[in-house]
């Protein structure tokens, strides 16, 4: 009886100390944002939109024939826009002529942000598919682009997809969308559209962190009853209800499509949602549950690795394994955020009375981690059937690319090292973004293939 009021102890300690620790950090992201637009140039934070709206359009009218670099941001992350002058990408945008930092939603499920991204480049009224908005609940329309960011988008006029965590995802499922053809209207789409993709701590095959966070091992459906999950849940629903503008100009969780605002759903929307009979956390069609490895197996049956495309990945770790144990590595370098999910992640065990995720799973296979995602996960597509990948140590090793290949690097950080805070990054930020656009403008190059009747000189 003692040992099991410890334990619960514990449970609730570790859950508050997480709350606070997410919400503080959460808290300082907005802080700084709107800091930062208060001290401008009065004037300059007065007309702050028209500004922005001017650099749109000298982005879409813009005559360069670089190939857009597109940078997509992961779980909770924001882009160009949001936050007011913040940088999802700590500012790696500016290192390069042609970069795209699209704003979507950063708790909509995969689906849904990559039916966005396509519009984003593309322009027009965002169509999530008839089907897919009868079946998840939701408007079947959603934002409009007056104007593209890339409207000459299509196989002669390619881009380079840069997805970090679940973004990575995001990028992948889009190409797919491509060679499917599923975007009404557009029936001449091909996998081609797309000449590299990269991933930045990408949640490829899934994270085990889904569950300390409180989804259940079983299903990787369904919530536990007391976890931070449910309590992001409630913030999540309560936000989307008040529905304050300028707090949403300032960061949108992305859910405007399921009209959950008290104008539109009242007092008893509110209650339904809160009790799980409407909203995105009743159909399913948010992220997380993407993101467990049993909702990584199911998106990843689809997804193919396109023998035209480019591929790479950088995975990283801030783990060490210390005579068969996996334990932090670099404490002091790990952000606060992600301390606690380091150890465990790297202690994690599948409860025994619960049938793995996939024949041959380990436990020992998904210790080394980086607090967000599992290392393993990041290198390239394994689940439910493993990709052509090779191993880089040094760039030389993968002079001259092939496409259709899994390059990955494994790299010495945490999951947050290379966004919103460049300073802590320090010489690590320019070498991997600074690696990422040297190789999309230098090295990934587009073969013609040759015809049977041509002879190559």
């Amino acid at each position: 009886m003692i040992v099991r009021w410890w334990v619960t102890a514990l449970q609730w300690t570790e859950l508050f100390v997480s709350c606070l620790v997410h919400l503080s950090y959460g808290l300082y992201i907005f802080s700084t944002a709107i800091a930062g637009d208060v001290l401008k140039n009065p004037s300059e934070w007065i007309f702050k939109q028209n500004l922005e709206a001017e650099e749109e359009k000298k982005e879409t009218k813009s005559s360069n024939d670089l190939p857009p670099i597109v940078l997509v941001h992961g779980i909770f992350g924001f882009g160009k826009g949001r936050l007011g002058g913040l940088s999802y990408f700590a500012g790696a945008e500016k290192k390069d002529d042609r970069v795209l930092v699209p704003d979507l939603g950063s708790l909509t499920s995969i689906y849904d942000r990559a039916r966005e991204l396509f519009y984003y480049l593309k322009g027009g009224q965002v169509d999530y598919g008839e089907e897919h908005s009868k079946a998840c609940g939701h408007s079947q329309f959603g934002r409009v682009y007056e104007q593209g960011h890339y409207p000459e988008w299509d196989e002669h006029h390619p881009i380079h997809l840069v997805g970090h965590s679940a973004g990575a995802q995001v990028v992948r499922v889009l190409q797919q969308m491509l060679a499917d053809k599923a975007f009404k209207g557009y029936e001449n789409t091909s996998e081609n559209w797309v000449l590299s993709i990269t991933s930045l701590s990408g949640a490829i095959n899934g994270t085990t962190r889904t569950y300390l966070d409180g989804m259940q091992p079983e299903d990787g459906k369904s919530l536990m009853p007391v976890c931070l999950l449910q309590l992001c849940r409630i913030g999540v629903i309560v936000y989307e209800w008040l529905d304050i503008p300028w707090l949403k100009d300032y960061y949108n969780f992305g859910f405007d499509h399921f009209s959950m605002t008290w104008r539109k759903s009242g007092i008893w929307g509110l209650l339904d949602c809160l009790l799980g009979n409407t909203g995105p956390f009743s159909s399913g069609d948010w992220i997380l549950l993407d993101l467990t490895i049993q909702g990584s197996i199911k998106l990843n049956s689809h997804l193919r690795t396109f023998p035209q495309t480019y591929y790479f990945s950088y995975a990283t770790k801030r783990t060490t394994e210390v005579m068969g144990a996996t334990i932090p590595s670099g404490i002091l370098g790990i952000h606060p955020l992600l301390f606690i999910r380091v150890l465990q992640m790297s202690q994690w065990r599948h409860p025994q009375d619960v049938s793995p995720p996939y024949k041959g799973y380990r436990d020992e296979d998904w210790w080394n981690n980086d607090g967000a995602l599992n290392t393993i996960s990041m290198t390239h597509p394994r689940l439910p059937v493993e990709h052509p990948s090779h191993l880089v140590v040094k760039d030389s090793d993968c002079q001259p690319l092939q496409p259709g290949i899994w390059y990955y690097k494994i790299v010495e950080g945490d999951h947050v090292l290379f966004v919103v805070n460049r300073a802590r990054a320090g010489v690590q930020f320019d070498l991997i973004y600074d690696g990422i656009f040297e190789r999309c403008r230098k090295h990934v190059l587009r073969k013609t293939p040759t015809l049977p009747n041509q002879v190559p000189e």
